[in-house]
């Protein structure tokens, strides 16, 4: 009985919403308000240093980079993911494997060869040959394995 006393005072509550951040700026999480003071900082020395001009022209990207970096997600995916794949993508280097097939000759120009015919007692091996013996063999019965054999 004492066991049973025991198992009911270690109840825990499990926490129910570990993927939201918390909000810790007003509406906004840590992130997006590093995202948005370090872009408006920006705009401020933009505005302190450069022609007025100059300021907006590159103050318009880097708001509204800042705020995709806040605000925007693609397919539940935070943009700076995104970002980031995209760059290891273009920088990265990449395999590009390619299967030369030659093109089947016109019929104009080639003609005909005559197939020769081995004697009866000799079998040639040829490439075709050898790629469908292996192909048989790779592919398995229907049935499964029992199914192919016959007793």
């Amino acid at each position: 009985m004492r066991a049973a006393g025991i198992l009911k005072q270690m109840e825990y509550q499990v926490p129910q919403f570990i993927e939201v951040e918390d909000k810790l700026v007003g509406p906004l999480t840590l992130k997006q308000f590093i995202y948005l003071a370090g872009a408006g900082g920006l705009c401020v020395i933009f505005f302190a240093y450069l022609n007025l001009i100059f300021a907006i022209l590159l103050s318009i990207p880097v708001a509204g980079l800042a705020a995709a970096l806040a605000f925007y997600k693609v397919n539940g995916k935070p943009f700076i993911e995104v970002l980031e794949a995209g760059f290891n993508y273009y920088t990265r280097g990449k395999l590009f494997l390619w299967k030369h097939e030659a093109a089947p000759p016109s019929p104009a120009t080639a003609a005909p060869a005559p197939k020769e015919i081995a004697p009866r007692g000799s079998s040639k091996l040829t490439r075709g040959k050898l790629s469908e013996l292996a192909w048989s063999l790779d592919v398995k019965p229907v049935g499964g394995a029992a199914a192919g054999r016959e007793s």
